[in-house]
C-alpha cells in the first residue's frame, strides 16, 4: 500500500490504529495504547471519562488486577469527512484472573468503539472515543487449564509477539 493519501489508505491507517490499541492493552504496551490516540485525546470507558493521559493510568490499574485480556475486533465501519472520521468497531474483550470463581475477574463484554478519528500532520489518531458496552457475560468458574505444554501469551516483551518482533523486524 502507498503512502499516497487516498480513502482507502486512510481507512487502513485508522483501522491499524485501532488494533494497535487491542494489542497494547492486551500486552500491557501502554506505549502502543497511547500511539493510538493524539496527545490531547479523550476516552469515555465503563467507571472511566478523562485524557489520554488519565486513562492510561487508570486502564493500566485495572489491568494489573487481571491475569489476561483478550480484545477480539470485527466488523468496523469507517465514515470519512475531509481530516475528520467517524469509525465504529464491534468487539468482544475476555477478561481472566484469580480467583478463578470471580465474576469481576473473569467475564466477557461485547462493546462497540465509536470513535472520532482526526488527521493531524499525516497521522490519523483518536481525539475521542466512546468504549460502548452493549453486554457481558461472566466466565466465573467457566475458564480450564491448557491440556499441554506449548507457547503461552505474556504481558511483556517476553511474549512470543515481542520476541519474534525483535528478531524479524530489528
Amino acid at each position: 500500500m502507498t503512502n499516497e493519501r487516498t480513502p482507502e489508505r486512510d481507512r487502513f491507517d485508522i483501522g491499524q490504529a485501532v488494533l494497535r490499541y487491542c494489542r497494547g492493552v492486551d500486552r500491557l504496551d501502554f506505549d502502543l495504547v497511547r500511539s493510538a490516540y493524539h496527545p490531547d485525546g479523550i476516552d469515555h470507558h465503563t467507571g472511566f471519562d478523562g485524557s489520554i493521559d488519565e486513562y492510561i493510568q487508570w486502564v493500566s490499574g485495572a489491568l494489573q488486577r487481571l491475569s489476561g485480556t483478550m480484545h477480539i475486533v470485527a466488523n468496523q465501519l469507517i465514515e470519512l469527512s475531509g481530516d475528520a472520521a467517524v469509525s465504529e468497531t464491534y468487539g468482544q474483550a475476555v477478561h481472566w484472573g484469580e480467583p478463578v470463581d470471580n465474576p469481576r475477574r473473569n467475564f466477557t463484554s461485547g462493546f462497540r468503539y465509536v470513535d472520532h478519528f482526526t488527521l493531524v500532520d499525516g497521522r490519523w489518531a483518536i481525539a475521542e472515543r466512546w468504549a460502548v458496552r452493549e453486554w457481558t457475560r461472566s466466565d466465573a468458574g467457566r475458564f480450564i487449564a491448557k491440556e499441554g505444554t506449548g507457547p503461552a501469551g505474556r504481558r511483556d516483551t517476553d511474549d512470543p509477539l515481542y520476541r519474534l518482533r525483535a528478531r524479524v523486524l530489528s
